[in-house]
C-alpha cells in the first residue's frame, strides 16, 4: 500500500503537480483529450490512498488487518490487483493492466462508479506508450491524496483549475466543457439553493453548475449534504468526469446519466415523464442543426407545448425540456444563452408562448467574453414556476453589459458586479438604464420580441419621453431586420437563376 504522508498539500503544489502530468501528454495526444487520461488517473489515485486512510483508521480501531478492510470501513472497494500499489509495478502492458484495473474497480461499485473511468484509448501503445504511462503513475506516486492532506473541496477546486487549463490549451473544444465560474456563481445566487432540495443540469458537462449549488451552501455555512444533483451529459468521457468531479467533492447523493436529453432524458418518473426539480441550472449546446426534430414533433414527454423549433436551431427544444422539468411549486432555472432567443424571427411563435405561459421571469444581457474562447455575449434566461403575485404577468430586463471586466484576456465577473445585478434581480424594480420590468401588454405591443434594448434605455430621457425612445429603437431593429431579409432573398434568388442557367 502506499505510504501514508501528513503532510498537507497546498493549492498551489495540487495546481503544479496536476498540471505536470499534462506536460507529459504534450506532443503525444491533443490537448482537448487530456482530461480523458488525466482524470482517470488522478481519480484512481486518490480512491487508492483514500481506500488506505481509511484501512488505517479502521486498524487504529480494531487492530486486525482483515477486520479493517471490511467493507463497512470503507465508502467503496478496490479489489485485489486494482490498487494503485499493484500499478506501481507493472513494466510491460501497462496499458491493458490500468484499464483492468479500473473496470474491476468499477465492477465492484456498481451503485457509485459505473462508467466512471470513461472510454480512453490505454491499450494503445501508438499513441500511450508503456513508457509514458509508467512516467505517469510515478508522477502521481510523488503526493499522497488522503482526505487528511486534500479535503475534497480543494481536489476540487484543483479539478475546475484543470479544466481551466485544459481549455487554455485546447481552446477550440474549451465550450464542451468549460463554463465562466463568475457567471455560474452569480447564476446560483440569483436561484437561492436550499438544503435538500433537487438540483438538475440537463447539459452538465463536467457537473461545474451542480456542484456550484452545493458550494454555495457550504459558503453560507448551512447543510449541503442532503442536496440531491442529477445531471446528463452526452460526451461518454466527460460524463465519466463529472461523475468523478461529484464523488470527489464529496457529493452523496449525485447521479449522472450518460445520452442525449432530447432524444431520451435519462430521468423518469414511475409514470415514464419527465421527472421534475427544484432547480435548474443550464448551459445547452448552441443552436444546434443535428436534432431529431421529426421525434421533437410527436414528443412522448411533451415538450413541444410551445410549438415545434427550427431544425436549424434546437435551443427552444433544450428551453422546453427544461420548462417541463421544473417542479410546478419550487421550480426555477437560469439557463445560459444566446442573445438569439431574445428576438430570432423564426421562433416568435415559440417566444410568444414563452410570455403566455408566465415562466418567464427575467432577462439577463451580459458582456462580452464570458463564454470561453469567444467574444459573443450572453443571455441569461430566469424561469420560475410559480412566481410571486406581484411578478405575475410581469418581466423584469436587466442590462449587465458593462458588467464585466476584463484581465489576462479573460472576462469575469467581478462581486460588485454579482451584487449589482443579484440587487436588481432581488428588488425586481426599474433602474434607469439598467432594469425595467415590463408588463406583458408591453411585450405584446413589442410582438413578443425580448431584445433588452427594447425595454432598457441606455438614455437619461425625461418622463414622457422615454416610450418614443424605445419605439425609435424597435422601429431602427425592425428596418435593419427587413433589410437584411430582402438583402438575403435577392442572393438567393441570383442563385437560383444560376442554377437554372
Amino acid at each position: 500500500m502506499t505510504t501514508m504522508s501528513p503532510k498537507r498539500i497546498t493549492q498551489r503544489e495540487l495546481e503544479s503537480y496536476l498540471w505536470g502530468a499534462a506536460v507529459l501528454l504534450r506532443g503525444l495526444i491533443d490537448a482537448g483529450d487530456y482530461k480523458q487520461y488525466i482524470f482517470p488517473l488522478v481519480f484512481l489515485k486518490r480512491l487508492s490512498d483514500v481506500y488506505d486512510e481509511e484501512h488505517a483508521a479502521a486498524l487504529e480501531v480494531y487492530g486486525d488487518e482483515e477486520l479493517a478492510d471490511l467493507p463497512e470501513n470503507h465508502r467503496f472497494a478496490i479489489p485485489d490487483g486494482a490498487h494503485w500499489a499493484d500499478l506501481r509495478k507493472v513494466t510491460s502492458n501497462v496499458g491493458t493492466e490500468l484499464k483492468a484495473a479500473m473496470r474491476t474497480i468499477e465492477s465492484a461499485n456498481p451503485d457509485a462508479l459505473t462508467g466512471v473511468f470513461g472510454d480512453g484509448e490505454w491499450t494503445n501503445k501508438d499513441l500511450l506508450p508503456d513508457s509514458t504511462l509508467s512516467d505517469l503513475i510515478e508522477h502521481f506516486s510523488t503526493k499522497t491524496l488522503s482526505v487528511a492532506n486534500l479535503p475534497e473541496d480543494e481536489l476540487g477546486q484543483g479539478y475546475e483549475y484543470l479544466i481551466k487549463k485544459f481549455a487554455d490549451d485546447s481552446g477550440h473544444s474549451a465550450q464542451e466543457f468549460y463554463t465562466n465560474r463568475t457567471l455560474v456563481h452569480l447564476m446560483t445566487m440569483m436561484l437561492q439553493p436550499e438544503p435538500g432540495e433537487s438540483v438538475y443540469d440537463p447539459t452538465c458537462g463536467t457537473g461545474g453548475m451542480l456542484i456550484s449549488t452545493v458550494a454555495e451552501l457550504k459558503r453560507q455555512g448551512r447543510e449541503w449534504r442532503n442536496v440531491r444533483l442529477y445531471g446528463q451529459e452526452l460526451n461518454y468521457g466527460t460524463s465519466a468526469i463529472a461523475k468523478m468531479n461529484l464523488f470527489l467533492h464529496g457529493i452523496a447523493d449525485g447521479h449522472i446519466a450518460h445520452g442525449d436529453t432530447l432524444a431520451k432524458p435519462a430521468f423518469l418518473d414511475a409514470r415514464g415523464r419527465l421527472r421534475t426539480f427544484d432547480v435548474i441550472l443550464a448551459n445547452p449546446p448552441y443552436s444546434i442543426k443535428t436534432w431529431n426534430r421529426a421525434a421533437f414533433t410527436n414528443d412522448p414527454y411533451g415538450r413541444n407545448m410551445w410549438g415545434v423549433p427550427p431544425q436549424g436551431r434546437a435551443d427552444y427544444a433544450f428551453f422546453q425540456h427544461i420548462a417541463m422539468s421544473l417542479d410546478p411549486h419550487t421550480g426555477r432555472a437560469a439557463i445560459l444563452f444566446p442573445h438569439g432567443v431574445l428576438f430570432r424571427r423564426e421562433e416568435a411563435a415559440l417566444r410568444e408562448a414563452l410570455v403566455k405561459s408566465d415562466l418567464l421571469e427575467a432577462v439577463l444581457g451580459l458582456g462580452a467574453g464570458l463564454f470561453y474562447n469567444s467574444p459573443m455575449e450572453a443571455v441569461v434566461i430566469i424561469l420560475r414556476a410559480s412566481k410571486p403575485a406581484e411578478r405575475q404577468g410581469k418581466v423584469l430586463f436587466i442590462n449587465g453589459v458593462n458588467e464585466v471586466a476584463r484581465e489576462q484576456a479573460q472576462s469575469f465577473l467581478r462581486d460588485t458586479h454579482q451584487t449589482k445585478i443579484l440587487g436588481a434581480y432581488q428588488s425586481f424594480t426599474g433602474d434607469a438604464g439598467f432594469a425595467t420590468v415590463a408588463a406583458f401588454d408591453q411585450i405584446k405591443e413589442r410582438g413578443y420580441n425580448l431584445a433588452i434594448p427594447l425595454y432598457v434605455s441606455n438614455t437619461t430621457a425625461v418622463a414622457g419621453t422615454v416610450a418614443e425612445t424605445v419605439d425609435a429603437a424597435l422601429s431602427k431593429w425592425r428596418e435593419a431586420a427587413d433589410t437584411a431579409d430582402a438583402a438575403i432573398d435577392d442572393v438567393l434568388a441570383l442563385l437560383r437563376q444560376e442554377v437554372a442557367k
